[in-house]
C-alpha cells in the first residue's frame, strides 16, 4: 500500500493529523458518520467489515511507514469501534452522548481481551482493542435502556 493511502485511509482522511485528541475527533467524526449511514443490519455489517478491513491492512502500513507501533494518527480504528458501539440504538442525545463517552472510557482502559488483542500488534492489534470497545459500548448501552427503561434514559430522569 501506498504512503499516500495508507495515510489517507489510516487517519480516516487526515482526521488523525489533527493536533491533539485525535482519536476524540474520530469518534465524533463517526458518529456523526452513523447517522448517514443505513440502518439495514446487513448493509451496516459489510459496511463496519469493510472499514475494519481497510484498517488492519492501512494500520499495518502506517507501523512500517512510521516506525511504531500503533501511532496516534491511526483513527480508523476509533471509527469502526464508535459505529459498532452506536449500531442499532435509539438516536437521541443522551443515549448518544452517553454511548460515545462510554466508548472513550473502554478504548482508554483497555478492558480484557482489549489489551491483550491491542498487544498483538500490526493492523489486527490496532483494530481489534476497539471493536472490543465497541462491543462494550454496545452492549452496556443495551443494558442500561433496559434496566433504566424509557423514563430514565429517553426523557432524562424523571
Amino acid at each position: 500500500m501506498s504512503k499516500f493511502w495508507a495515510t489517507m485511509l489510516s487517519t480516516f482522511f487526515y482526521v488523525g493529523k489533527f493536533p491533539f485528541a485525535p482519536g476524540t475527533l474520530a469518534s465524533y467524526v463517526a458518529t456523526l458518520l452513523y447517522l448517514f449511514l443505513p440502518k439495514n443490519f446487513i448493509i451496516f455489517f459489510a459496511i463496519v467489515i469493510v472499514i475494519t478491513i481497510i484498517g488492519i491492512y492501512s494500520g499495518a502500513a502506517m507501523e512500517k511507514i512510521l516506525k511504531k507501533k500503533d501511532p496516534g494518527c491511526v483513527v480508523i480504528d476509533e471509527v469502526a469501534g464508535m459505529l459498532i458501539a452506536l449500531w442499532g440504538l435509539p438516536m437521541n442525545f443522551p443515549i448518544v452522548i452517553t454511548a460515545f463517552f462510554l466508548f472513550r472510557a473502554f478504548d482508554m482502559f483497555k478492558i480484557y481481551p482489549a489489551n491483550k488483542l491491542e498487544e498483538r500488534g500490526g493492523g489486527l492489534g490496532i483494530m481489534m482493542d476497539d471493536i472490543v470497545a465497541g462491543i462494550y459500548t454496545n452492549l452496556v448501552m443495551r443494558l442500561a435502556i433496559w434496566l433504566l427503561g424509557s423514563c430514565a434514559v429517553f426523557k432524562g430522569l424523571c
